[in-house]
């Protein structure tokens, strides 16, 4: 039985929504092979469907169900957590399509804070309501703790960075729902009735994609693109089992994992 890959988006397949290299072949080779698959990501400026959409344009297919966000877990945690308490959102991109269930209100309404992905939209009116919210006991749950995010144009910082900030001036933690969130990477293993030991993930971050993947006994692989960057395997605690170049070089790991002698 093949192994089940769960991918990441961002660095990995696409940068900026554009195919990286070999990612077109890769995503067809998997296809091909009968691959279970399924594309985890803490994107939250656009839709599981847009997501999609801008999948397909870029050349590589995948149906939206097949797609694991950030926001959906939001959905579920909030929902189930935190039922009919009106909720204050900070992301940069609208996030109703995917964060069904929860009531997205003002700061003078909001009894728990989401923290999504930061953005030109985000400054420090909206983080400082984050703060007083979190000064008077309301709750802060984060997508994740990703500081930094590549684009076309180079690094980004991302909502984490400023998370670190809000944490230590409220002196609470924000539960976080994506990766690496064990319960995220646990829900699309369930959702393809895999065990972790038959899994790999594929991320161009190696302590949200890589190691919180490991931490569950995944097989974790770290592309030397994206986000990436040399000092990374220098810095920080624990190791991926394996890094390749980039997602053109998966097909011929997998092949290796698949028959090691």
């Amino acid at each position: 039985m093949a192994p089940v890959v769960l991918l990441d988006i961002d660095g990995v397949l696409t940068v900026s929504w554009r195919a990286l290299d070999g990612a077109v072949e890769t995503v067809r080779w998997l296809e091909e092979r009968q691959f279970e698959v399924r594309l985890l990501t803490n994107t939250s400026s656009v839709s599981r469907a847009e997501i999609a959409d801008r999948l397909a344009a870029a050349g590589m297919p995948v149906a939206a169900e097949h797609i694991v966000t950030s926001v959906s877990a939001a959905a579920r945690y909030l929902t189930e957590t935190y039922p009919g308490v009106g909720c204050l959102v900070l992301n940069e991109g609208d996030l109703h399509d995917d964060l069904i269930g929860v009531d997205q209100v003002g700061a003078d309404e909001a009894g728990v804070v989401l923290l999504g992905g930061a953005g030109p939209t985000i400054g420090y009116h909206e983080l400082n309501q984050a703060f007083t919210l979190a000064l008077a006991g309301a709750p802060l749950v984060a997508l994740h703790r990703n500081y930094r995010f590549e684009t076309s144009a180079g690094l980004a910082l991302d909502m984490g960075a400023f998370l670190v900030g809000l944490e230590a001036a409220s002196l609470t933690t924000a539960t976080v729902v994506g990766k690496p969130a064990e319960a995220f990477f646990r829900a699309a293993l369930d959702d393809l009735g895999a065990d972790a030991g038959g899994a790999v993930m594929v991320g161009d971050d190696i302590e949200s994609d890589v190691l919180g993947a490991q931490a569950l006994g995944v097989t974790g692989v770290l592309v030397r693109t994206g986000k990436f960057r040399a000092g990374d395997l220098e810095r920080r605690e624990g190791r991926p089992d394996h890094v390749i170049d980039g997602i053109g070089d998966l097909p011929a790991l997998l092949e290796s994992l698949a028959d090691p002698a």
